[in-house]
């Protein structure tokens, strides 16, 4: 939930491993690499009016020097990022030069401060703040010397002039970053040697898979991780690509190399042998650490001003959120819509005009492509018995079947399956007999820090593949499937969602409503009459979208549906969430609903969803979260099923003139992770703290930039001309 502020401080010191683009292009010159060993600027903040009128920064001007930054690094940051911000901004190469000059030098100034920062920030009582398990008492320019007094050569005092400030987990961590950069940056050079198509035909499109599949934990770092190049005997928990060989991956590493020099990046004479060496590396190594030592001083202004927001303000906060949506959306000053398309875990709506307001996730079981075809050609005529449109619809429902679409989670590059034969509370379905699951290692069962993947919200894991899987171990390692999916029709489909509801939240939570046609032919068989509103004896044109609905249910939520529960972790809303979304991952075909919020927004009013589908949607919003209904449309079968609403129950008992809402703030709850309280807290807090972290840094590039900088622009003036050039 935290959001910190750092993205303003600069445009980062670019890895350019992995592209030749500077190789043969303009920015070139004859000699790019003492062309690109000028230096552009120069920062000292020691020289600015602000740190010579503070008198207590007396007697540490002596840590700070003339820091240059060059024009490869002027290059990298425009190779990185700079044509993407021209194209966006229409600026011409003169202005995005000078912007990365400003942001070069913006970083320097930041990170120097950072250094002086924790070099003199004491409490009221003259103790010092931010002293550190593993490092001294308190930073000291005595310890900042000793810390560099072993350094070899330039560049290594200034990795330890940077290093001390770091704790050990923030330095190992900074490291850890860099070399899967330079692994990701060779796997995908490697990539394009490795012959797929030979035996690993990966050329399908891959089904969706949820948000935060092999997400590492932030805090996640091995014990042992190398960078790959073909030449190591141990590579630590670094994964070799599928097909990678000693051979192929040296082959990377020479064209990596390759292009490093040609811009201009690597000394003609360097030893390769050592990646880490190599002055490349230790550059970019230098940006890692003055990332993590942003990252600090971010931390720290965040942390400062996080003190001053307590609950009882953040409680103030959803009281005037509250009421200013309330008049707003009474007024029409305030789009509902707008809110909703926007709703996230930090952007709420608390309340709605009236009710039907909400979200559904839509699992479509489709037609076959030969039955869509037919149908399209079917008349729409409701005056004739064998023409019209519902009628033939119905017929070609009743054998529409629908399957896993889970197959490529096996049969892809990634291969995200795994036997969970031994997993007691997978759902193996009626017969029992089904055994895969995916994404193991996001469902471990580790509690700790060192869990390397970040555990998948909203989503519950345990639906196996519905479907026989037949795997072949290959002589190369490679599994090779099989895949048989069992075709199920819609009372199959129910019967899943049900079983698989009544599985995980207990027996009898998933309760059939009034609507069950379930096993009923007599629902593919209606008189042309029953699709449509009649008025006395007379037969109009408006259809009745209530004679489509097949069938209706509800999860029993034991003393009601929670609002305020709904992304806490184990609570029956939560699961009940988690189990909708994991079979929409599994059967949905309509794609743009996988990975939203909470579903599709739904408005009270008219809506361009299909008439079908936007009755069944007003009806389970009106009714409820957790209620469900099953229509058809030209697409198949829909499943919709109420995630959150503004029901009708909710507004029936709001007193005259009162606000409708869902939530309830409550400071106590603000410490129980996915509570609603815990969530809108965060948010108020997390945004607070990074205006003001901020406020902070612009505060503070302002006052130490200040006759700190020099800037030698006719060196870099031959990038600032380019437009013409061209």
């Amino acid at each position: 939930m935290k959001q910190k502020a750092k993205a303003a401080i600069a445009l980062s010191v670019a890895s350019v491993m992995a592209c030749g683009l500077l190789a043969g292009c303009d920015l070139v010159t004859t000699d790019a690499k003492k062309d690109y060993e000028q230096v552009i600027a120069e920062v000292n903040i020691s020289k600015s009016d602000e740190f010579q009128k503070n008198t207590s920064y007396t007697g540490y001007q002596e840590i700070f020097s003339d820091e240059p930054i060059y024009k490869r690094d002027m290059v990298a940051s425009f190779v990185s990022s700079g044509s993407s911000v021209m194209n966006s901004y229409g600026w011409t190469y003169r202005d995005t030069f000078d912007a990365i000059k400003d942001s070069l030098v913006n970083r320097q100034v930041y990170v120097q401060y950072a250094k002086l920062f924790l070099l003199t920030q004491t409490d009221e009582n003259g103790d010092y703040l931010y002293s550190e398990e593993g490092k001294p008492e308190r930073y000291t320019i005595a310890g900042y010397r000793a810390e560099l007094a072993s350094a070899s050569d330039e560049m290594e005092k200034t990795l330890a002039g940077l290093r001390y400030f770091l704790t050990e987990e923030e330095e190992t961590k900074a490291e850890y970053g860099l070399r899967v950069s330079f692994n990701s940056s060779l796997d995908s050079i490697e990539e394009g040697i490795i012959d797929y198509e030979d035996e690993h035909d990966h050329s399908e499109t891959v089904r969706t898979t949820p948000t935060g599949v092999g997400t590492e934990n932030e805090d996640y770092v091995p014990e042992s991780y190398e960078i790959y190049t073909g030449t190591e005997n141990a590579v630590g928990s670094y994964e070799k690509l599928d097909g990678s060989t000693a051979y192929t991956r040296r082959q990377a590493y020479a064209t990596f190399l390759t292009n490093v020099r040609s811009s201009g990046l690597l000394d003609p004479d360097e030893d390769t042998t050592k990646v880490e060496e190599l002055s490349y590396f230790k550059r970019e190594l230098k940006s890692s650490y003055e990332t993590a030592l942003i990252n600090k001083l971010a931390d720290a202004f965040e942390e400062d001003e996080s003190k001053n927001i307590d609950p009882a303000w953040v409680e103030e906060r959803f009281n005037e959120t509250l009421s200013n949506q309330s008049e707003g959306f009474k007024k029409e000053s305030i789009s509902v819509d707008d809110g909703l398309d926007g709703m996230s875990d930090t952007s709420f709506v608390l309340t709605a005009p009236e009710a039907g307001y909400g979200f559904v996730i839509n699992i479509l079981l489709p037609f076959s492509a030969q039955d869509q075809q037919a149908l399209d050609e079917i008349s729409q005529d409701k005056d004739d018995d064998y023409g019209n449109k519902y009628g033939w619809r119905a017929s070609i429902l009743y054998r529409l079947r629908a399957t896993d679409q889970r197959g490529t989670w096996f049969t892809s590059e990634e291969d995200y399956s795994y036997d969970a034969s031994e997993v007691t509370d997978a759902y193996k379905g009626t017969a029992g007999d089904r055994k895969y699951l995916f994404f193991k290692d996001s469902f471990s069962e580790k509690e700790d820090e060192s869990t390397r993947y970040d555990a998948l919200k909203n989503y519950y894991g345990k639906y196996t593949y519905n479907g026989k899987v037949e795997a072949t171990e290959e002589e190369d390692g490679h599994t090779s499937y099989k895949l048989t999916p069992n075709p199920i029709s819609i009372d199959g489909f129910i019967d899943e969602m049900e079983g698989y509801l009544n599985d995980v939240l207990g027996a009898g939570s998933a309760v059939p409503g009034s609507e069950n046609h379930k096993g009923d032919k007599a629902y593919y068989t209606k008189p042309v009459e029953d699709y449509y509103v009649k008025e006395g004896d007379e037969l109009t044109s408006e259809v009745d979208y209530s004679s489509f609905v097949y069938y209706e249910g509800s999860v029993n939520f034991d003393g009601g549906f929670d609002a305020n529960h709904l992304f806490l972790e184990g609570s029956p809303e939560n699961k009940a969430l988690s189990v909708i979304n994991e079979l929409s991952f599994a059967y949905n075909t309509d794609t743009a609903g996988l990975n939203t919020y909470l579903g599709y927004a739904v408005s009270a009013g008219k809506t361009n969803f299909v008439g079908e589908f936007e009755y069944a949607a007003h009806e389970v919003c009106k009714k409820g979260a957790g209620h469900y209904i099953v229509v058809p449309s030209d697409y198949g079968w829909h499943i919709i099923y109420c995630t959150f609403s503004f029901s009708e129950d909710l507004f029936a008992n709001t007193p005259e003139g009162g606000i409708p809402t869902p939530f309830s703030f409550n400071q106590d709850d603000v410490k129980t992770e996915g509570t609603f309280s815990y969530l809108f807290y965060e948010a108020q807090k997390s945004a607070a703290a990074a205006t003001y972290s901020q406020n902070r840094q612009s505060d503070i590039i302002n006052k130490f930039s200040k006759n700190s900088v020099t800037v030698y622009e006719d060196r870099y003036e031959d990038l600032s001309n380019l437009d013409l050039q061209s």
